[in-house]
């Protein structure tokens, strides 16, 4: 059998190149090479000691090989398909719900608002005991929600713990097509200041946005400036990136161009319809997660001087993507090419550490002009014209995150307050010495960046014999000492964590997105840049 899958592979082999001849030495290698892998695959599951799954160990192999090129290109398995078709029209047949592991079990940590799961009475903070059946203990996040996943119109039964009901939870629901809401949220948030926030490039994006857009000009005839908000939007479809960007530009303006190996795959792609507004002010917000399509839409409009941007450096995602069958339903997406916006720069990051781009200094960027002649750089991302710190959850913040005490806080929260929240924008949570009992009864402890970094230091130390022992034991008890008031020193971005899980209870993540605009130091920026003509005309006249 094996012999007969290699004289297959071969043969396949030689089919495919045999017009280019064996004297050109790639395709020897490529020929070569396919049958060592075949060799050394079909001995390692001969004669390997334990029983194998030869499909988990292709998986690897596969996984391996693809890890050496760049973090987008990855095999689909068929399992994978349900989940990759979501990450590309935003819609998928599930019940609308998101989790995340905690303890033993899978927890619901999101439900979309007027999804199966909504319907069907499923609450943030079930965990989900079995589905279908099948035991749910132990099982991964997303073990779990490939279960949930399945065709359209077809049942699943959950069996769920949920917080503060005596009994076990059934729930009997109807899986449905979850189409994601691209603009979960758009309005004023300053006199004359629009609003309008993107979460994701995938189907009607540039329709909702234009709708979006449309609104606010037909409510607010005075409206002088917009925010649109690409902060944490990871991207999505190529087509809605143009359509995005042409709301803001005219017709025919080119947005991006992609090149790659094969010159007949070449595309160029610029806007085709009239835009909603090509006057108004605009200040795009991006942060380091905003990627790929944000990265075009953002790009352009900079190179464009049609808008300015404000937050930090994007991802540094400039790369096409397309899939391959490779049979039995699986897949390789792979990258075919590099895009380019209007300067003629591309935003791709050239390095990568642990599948994240590296920053790149500056003066190993080539430079590119705007269209007013303003210097931008190429790799490593999109930078902003005007620069804000990022407001980062860290040390103890991130540890009640990750330990999800905040969430598990909000749960508690919603069992003593049954009436629950009546304004997204006026609640505040008041009872600040609760939440730090809560904390202290279960026995909330994190280790800092700089205790690990001791802790390395100490490892190092001994390892080569150094006598900082207790230099180094001096810097840990000052840092245990300095721990005891982070609580306090952090309360302002605490409170405002749980506001923000509450609220998300009641209201979704529209709820999220309003109340997290309360207090926003880049919307307040955004807000001021827009209020001040000047400096908005300077900024974008490369002057």
């Amino acid at each position: 059998m094996h012999k007969k899958i290699l004289l297959l592979i071969c043969v396949a082999a030689i089919g495919l190149f045999a017009f280019k001849g064996f004297e050109d030495n790639k395709y020897f290698k490529i020929i070569k090479n396919l049958e060592i892998f075949t060799n050394a695959y079909k001995e390692i599951n001969h004669a390997y000691v334990d029983e194998l799954e030869p499909g988990k160990l292709m998986r690897t192999g596969l996984d391996a090989m693809l890890e050496g090129l760049d973090p987008f290109t990855n095999y689909i398995s068929e399992t994978d398909i349900e989940g990759y078709r979501f990450l590309y029209d935003g819609r998928y047949n599930a019940i609308g719900a998101e989790a995340k592991k905690m303890g033993d079990w899978v927890v619901i940590t999101e439900i979309l608002e007027d999804s199966p799961a909504h319907k069907s009475g499923l609450q943030v903070g079930d965990a989900v005991l079995s589905v279908s059946g099948q035991s749910a203990k132990g099982r991964s996040e997303s073990d779990v929600m490939a279960f949930l996943r399945g065709v359209q119109g077809t049942k699943v039964d959950l069996v769920v713990r949920r917080p503060g009901a005596e009994k076990d939870v059934r729930i009997t629901l109807e899986r449905g097509e979850i189409e994601a809401q691209n603009v979960p949220h758009s309005g004023i948030v300053a006199d004359g200041i629009g609003y309008i926030f993107l979460s994701t490039f995938t189907q009607d994006a540039g329709k909702n946005v234009a709708d979006a857009l449309n609104a606010l000009k037909t409510k607010h005839p005075d409206l002088k400036g917009v925010i649109f908000d690409l902060r944490d939007n990871g991207g999505g479809l190529l087509n809605e990136a143009v359509n995005v960007s042409n709301v803001f530009v005219p017709r025919g303006e080119l947005i991006t161009s992609t090149k790659g190996k094969v010159p007949e795959w070449d595309r160029s792609y610029s806007t085709t319809h009239s835009p909603i507004d090509e006057k108004i002010p605009v200040v795009v917000l991006i942060n380091k997660m905003s990627a790929s399509a944000s990265e075009i839409v953002s790009g352009s409009l900079q190179d464009l001087d049609r808008a300015v941007l404000l937050g930090q450096r994007s991802y540094g995602k400039g790369l096409v993507q397309n899939t391959k069958d490779v049979g039995y339903n699986a897949k390789i997406k792979l990258t075919t090419a590099k895009y380019y916006i209007p300067s003629g720069r591309c935003i791709q990051s050239v390095r990568y550490k642990n599948g994240a781009p590296v920053d790149i200094p500056d003066a190993e960027r080539a430079v590119f002009k705007t269209r007013n002649g303003r210097r931008v750089l190429d790799g490593g991302g999109v930078a902003p014209d005007v620069l804000l710190p990022h407001d980062t959850a860290t040390g103890i913040v991130r540890g009640l995150l990750e330990q999800h005490l905040i969430f598990d806080y909000a749960t508690d929260w919603m069992l003593k307050h049954p009436v629950g929240v009546d304004s997204i924008e006026t609640f505040e949570f008041t009872d600040w010495d609760d939440f730090g009992r809560f904390v202290q009864s279960k026995n909330f402890e994190y280790e800092s960046t700089l205790e690990k970094k001791l802790k390395e230091l100490q490892t190092l130390a001994t390892a080569e014999n150094y006598p900082i022992g207790a230099d180094i034991a001096a810097l840990e008890k000052k840092v245990v000492a300095e721990k005891k008031g982070e609580m306090t020193k952090h309360k302002a971005r605490i409170l405002h964590e749980i506001e923000q899980e509450i609220v998300g209870r009641y209201f979704f993540q529209r709820g999220k997105v309003r109340k997290n605009l309360k207090n926003d130091p880049e919307v307040e920026e955004a807000v001021k840049l827009l209020n001040d003509e000047a400096r908005y005309r300077a900024l974008l006249s490369g002057k």
